[in-house]
């Protein structure tokens, strides 16, 4: 009796990737953030540090002016109540979105609920924010609409988040 062989099994061979396969996993939506990111960091690698933040809050004005009703409205009301509370916070866009940082790193940001095609605006923080509490905490809250209860919480955690 002979002995049997393991059957080979044949090595796939890589194909490059083109830029369309390698951005298949990507929505319209977030390809475009992707893209305004891209411009605002050569924007800002063309302005001076001592420009960066007038201009800043310039272009994230601008992005507020661009958001449709009801997002508008309340993008205005947040970016008054953070620059009240947390006057240490710079306000500049993010991927296209409102955003407030400290020393350079991104604390709190407003994301349009037209952004990424959603049934809710957002308000989130990202990891430089200093809102752990325990195993589990939030980082984002859902706004349909934005109130005097609303701002107060929101204003409380913006404070807490800088601190």
């Amino acid at each position: 009796m002979t002995e049997r062989k393991p059957a080979k099994t044949r090595t796939r061979q890589s194909t490059p990737r083109t830029a369309t396969q390698a951005s298949k996993g990507f929505t319209d939506e977030e390809r475009a953030a992707m893209r305004e990111r891209a411009q605002e960091l050569k924007a800002a690698a063309r302005r001076g540090p001592r420009a960066r933040k007038a201009d800043g809050e310039t272009d994230l004005l601008a992005k507020i002016a661009e958001m449709p009703e009801p997002d508008r409205a309340m993008a205005q009301r947040l970016h008054a109540l953070i620059k009240a509370s947390t006057p240490a916070l710079s306000a500049r866009p993010w991927y296209g979105m409102p955003a407030y940082a400290k020393n350079g790193k991104v604390v709190c940001f407003f994301q349009s609920a037209q952004k990424f095609k959603t049934r809710y605006a957002t308000f989130g923080f990202s990891d430089a924010a200093n809102l752990d509490e325990g195993a589990v905490w939030p980082t984002a809250f859902a706004l349909k609409e934005l109130t005097a209860a609303e701002e107060a919480k929101i204003g409380a955690l913006v404070k807490r988040a800088v601190s």
